[in-house]
């Protein structure tokens, strides 16, 4: 009979295969998501796009992710987690196979739409899991080790989608992500147990007054606002990053793998460290400094010339080792402000609004950054640079309450 609740701190067997499962699924839906911005310059010139149309077929995703996960939420706690996972993540890996077959913008366009309802769900429905199966003391590493997904995706996945793209088309790309969520169906089918003991806790409620009580609490609508804050930042510099270093800064196609594979070399270097700082020191002054050195490093960033691809490929490393080390402790702050009965639809919630959020910051992003030809330089990044470090300062007060209140709900836990 499986546990749902983790009695120690350490892993057994069966808990480090559950994070694996966890782990590699976060791989293939964030890589599906990421490897469209090294893509970007391919695409829009393949695609004949503009800089604004790149930044919706990017928020596409996001907005139809947001818009499932407000759908979902209300139903989030009302179904068994296992199988909730699975409907998602059959449609995710349809969604990737019709971004594949596309030919033109427009069926692009509709293809990210499909894949972002639900892709979208996946990452809330995983978190309500790891808060569903590990302690508060256990949370940090288990999001490290999952958040690794992140660098594994810059080192495996960037590089060989981009290998793929450059060798057999772009096409190829998304092939190989449908197949490798295959094998980690297969996974989810045959070793994750059945999560349920949330179930124990509901009320007669209908699902849509569930998500009315959830989004009506006003501690959670502080943890809504500081995650969905969060997200813009990245949301407004990553889809451009590929175009930038090509028309900028002059590196080349065949030059784009390397600078992603050492930049996930050093993500995945620095999440384990996070993961174990944040269950040791303060959650919120990791943080902080995490902010502090992102802020600096996209000031630097967005304001380069040209340079040694050496010198790209270390600002790009330290820019990353900054912006990954808010990402655990923020959101490991954000598992502890839900109770147990509302988890699904706070995750859900959440998710939505992050991604709803990060699609305006994409779209914002297309309209501030331009570009007068296919092959030139993308102008006024320094200026996207500038917003992305004002709403960066912000985030840290957001997340400051987010850690009050978590604190708080630890105190009232131990009482």
């Amino acid at each position: 009979m499986e546990k749902t609740t983790i009695e120690s701190t350490a892993f057994t067997l069966h808990q480090k295969i559950i994070i694996a499962i966890l782990a590699l699924l976060q791989f293939t839906v964030i890589l599906d998501f990421v490897v469209i911005s090294p893509l970007g310059d391919i695409l829009m010139k393949k695609l004949d796009m503009t800089t604004s149309d790149f930044g919706f077929a990017v928020s596409a995703y996001a907005f139809s992710a947001g818009i499932s996960g407000l759908l979902a939420a209300g139903f989030a706690d009302k179904f068994d987690r296992k199988k909730l996972l699975i409907f998602f993540y059959i449609g995710f890996i349809i969604g990737t196979v019709f971004c594949a077959l596309s030919t033109n913008y427009h069926m692009l366009l509709m293809a990210r739409i499909f894949t972002g309802l639900f892709g979208g769900v996946i990452g809330s429905v995983s978190l309500a899991i790891v808060t569903d199966l590990f302690m508060i003391q256990q949370r940090g590493r288990v999001m490290g080790f999952i958040q690794m997904a992140y660098a594994s995706s810059q080192i495996l996945g960037v590089p060989m989608g981009l290998y793929f793209a450059n060798h057999w088309g772009w096409h190829s790309t998304f092939i190989m992500i449908a197949v490798l969520g295959l094998l980690i169906l297969a996974a989810i089918l045959t070793q994750l147990p059945a999560i349920t003991k949330h179930l124990e806790l509901q009320s007669d409620k209908n699902p849509f007054l569930h998500l009315w009580h959830t989004l009506s609490n006003k501690q959670y609508q502080v943890g809504f606002a500081a995650i969905a804050f969060l997200s813009i930042g990245g949301f407004m510099l990553q889809p451009f990053g590929s175009a930038f270093l090509v028309n900028n800064i002059h590196i080349s196609q065949e030059e784009l793998p390397m600078v992603f594979f050492f930049t996930g070399l050093s993500v995945l270097f620095i999440m384990p460290l996070i993961g174990k700082l944040s269950d040791k020191i303060s959650k919120f002054k990791l943080f902080a400094a995490g902010s502090v050195l992102s802020i600096i490093m996209i000031l630097i960033y967005t304001n380069l010339s040209p340079i040694p691809l050496w010198q790209v490929v270390a600002l790009n490393m330290i820019l990353f080792m900054g912006i990954m080390s808010r990402m655990i402790p923020a959101t490991t702050l954000n598992t502890a402000i839900p109770d147990m009965k509302d988890r699904g639809a706070y995750m859900s919630i959440t998710s939505s609004l992050q991604q709803i959020a990060g699609g305006i910051g994409a779209v914002s992003a297309g309209f501030i950054v331009h570009q007068q030809t296919k092959t030139a330089p993308l102008e006024h990044y320094d200026m996207l640079g500038y917003v992305v470090a004002i709403v960066t300062s912000l985030s840290i007060f957001l997340i400051w309450r987010v850690s009050k209140l978590a604190s708080a709900k630890a105190k009232e836990e131990k009482i």
